[in-house]
């Protein structure tokens, strides 16, 4: 696809399967995040998803390279798992992947983080919120400059970006032109404006979902398909397009 000239801030949404990405293309995004299971705060989508997008994206997208919800600590299966896919996702020909590894001790597990990277080879690689539950921010920054990562998505080691937006500040300052520094963290059209001009970022990501009831006329009461939320079965997420619209107006301005 050809790229157009992107106005800043650019905007990305982390979306759940093609509908998601369609529905954020429709509203005026510049790149998506696409994931699978994003209750989990997104896995990594089927690769039937990804070669579906492939096929109807207008805009790049990022795929998730994420083998588990949980912690960002692997074991040696799913680390060579997490290989595979971004050899494969490379292979299909999308943009970029969304990874990240720690050490137990808080730490970047640089050996994975740089192998992976490498094992990307021309893609664009983001590290993701794992980089919020290292003990030192400033030095995973380091880190993942020493491994050839070209973003780190953050919403300032904070649930909000608002609430992060000192850290946010900081981490782009401390950046420079080395890597990008994408904020997140709770952004709509109220706040993004906000965390924008104290923060100088130059990149925004969010995830603007709402629930709508399930289509499904016949509804068991008595059998869940996994946890205690029996009215999950029936509640679906979806991106919302008039909120993803909304929200990059804010964020552009002035």
């Amino acid at each position: 696809m050809n790229a157009k000239p992107t106005a800043l801030p650019l905007i990305e949404i982390c979306v759940e399967g093609i509908d998601g990405l369609l529905a954020a293309q429709e509203a005026g995004a510049d790149r998506v995040e696409l994931c699978a299971s994003l209750v989990e705060g997104g896995i990594t989508p089927s690769f039937g998803t990804v070669k579906l997008a492939l096929q109807m994206a207008t805009i790049p997208f990022h795929v998730i390279v994420r083998p588990r919800g949980g912690d960002f600590l692997y074991s040696d299966a799913e680390y060579r798992s997490m290989l595979a896919d971004v050899e494969a996702l490379k292979e299909m020909g999308v943009a970029g992947v969304v990874i990240g590894c720690l050490n137990a001790d808080g730490t970047i597990d640089e050996a994975r983080m740089a192998a992976l990277t490498a094992a990307a080879g021309p893609l664009n690689v983001t590290c993701h919120r794992a980089f919020d539950m290292t003990r030192d921010p400033a030095e995973a920054l380091e880190a993942l400059i020493r491994c050839k990562v070209g973003r780190v998505l953050t919403s300032g080691q904070r649930d909000t970006a608002v609430e992060g937006a000192d850290l946010l500040a900081q981490l782009v300052e401390q950046a420079k032109d080395r890597i990008v520094i994408m904020g997140c963290g709770e952004l709509d059209a109220e706040n993004i404006g906000g965390v924008l001009g104290k923060t100088g970022l130059k990149e925004m990501h969010f995830a603007a979902l709402k629930n709508v009831p399930s289509g499904m006329l016949y509804r068991n009461p008595r059998v869940g398909m996994g946890g205690t939320d029996l009215d999950r079965e029936y509640r679906n997420t979806i991106t919302d397009g008039a909120a993803v619209k909304a929200t990059i107006q804010a964020a552009r301005v002035g």
